[in-house]
């Protein structure tokens, strides 16, 4: 009887041990990390994903929020992407205006309220927006390489700060990472330098960091984050004839529909370009090759 009272007693404070240590790797308030040892990282788009593995290499976890293919302005994160939210030590926002991060911020934080938040765009010019009715800035400030650096910048600051012993080791990185990115930048500046006809017509204005380091002029099919009214489709449509543009640029996570009724009426192409490709570097490098043919 007094064996079995003991074997009880034992179970139960085995059970205590266990619970304790599940809330102590599980609660925001004691999160330091991944589990594994490395820094759990959150970021809102693809292409930060990139800068921060690049910079981080081996010793960083990133979670993307935003997935390629879906829309930043209405996407609603997956109930796995709140557990990283709730296990990770950082949150790189983009820090521009992104509609997700206005969004969603605040019951991010809540559910982890030892999450450091970072603004990845200190230290940017920001673009205001152009439509009447849009209040802020252009939150699109990634798709310029130049604008890159400095996000990179900021997010190998933040690493060090994380990790300070492994300093060393982020800034090989970062200073190899930021030579591939002056490169990109000279290549496309050499690709661009030619070219005649410096319009070009999207479908969503995410390209105005691109066009103000490369000397282009953007215009946008969509207006005020909405579709097109039939007059100002026809009007589009003449813009488009009178400056001699032939290609119609679409996102992914957008609409082709009126894209191609203006591509139909001018004898023109709609070609795809993703501002949110993982795959920062070559995709930069195919989205100057696109505009080089318009």
């Amino acid at each position: 009887m007094e064996r079995k009272k003991i074997i009880i007693i034992s179970g139960f404070i085995l059970i205590l041990i266990i619970l304790t240590v599940t809330y102590l790797y599980t609660s925001p308030g004691n999160n330091t990390g991944s589990r594994d040892g490395k820094i759990g990282v959150v970021v809102t788009v693809g292409p930060q994903e990139e800068f921060v593995k690049r910079v981080g290499g081996d010793l960083v976890n990133v979670t993307v929020m935003v997935p390629p293919g879906a829309d930043p302005h209405t996407y609603e994160p997956l109930p796995n992407q709140m557990k990283q939210v709730q296990e990770a030590q950082i949150y790189f926002q983009v820090g521009s205006g992104v509609e997700f991060e206005l969004s969603w911020m605040g019951k991010l934080t809540s559910m982890n309220p030892q999450l450091k938040l970072v603004n990845s765009s200190t230290g940017i010019q920001l673009i205001p927006n152009t439509a009447e009715s849009e209040e802020g800035s252009d939150p699109h400030v990634w798709v310029s390489p130049r604008n890159a650096k400095v996000m990179v910048e900021n997010i190998y600051q933040s690493l060090v700060r994380a990790d300070p012993e492994n300093k060393d080791y982020f800034t090989k990185n970062r200073d190899d990472y930021f030579k591939e990115l002056d490169e990109l930048d000279k290549n496309i500046t050499q690709r661009l330098s030619g070219k005649n006809n410096t319009k070009i017509m999207v479908y969503h204005p995410a390209w105005a960091y691109f066009c103000k380091d490369y000397n282009l002029h953007q215009i946008s099919i969509q207006q005020d984050g909405k579709e097109p009214t039939p007059q100002a489709l026809a009007s589009l449509v003449d813009t488009a004839r009178r400056e001699n543009i032939k290609v119609i640029f679409v996102s992914p996570e957008f609409s082709t529909s009126n894209a191609k009724v203006i591509a139909n009426e001018i004898d023109g192409k709609v070609v795809v370009v993703d501002p949110l490709s993982k795959d920062y570097l070559k995709n930069m490098q195919k989205v100057a090759e696109a505009f080089v043919v318009t």
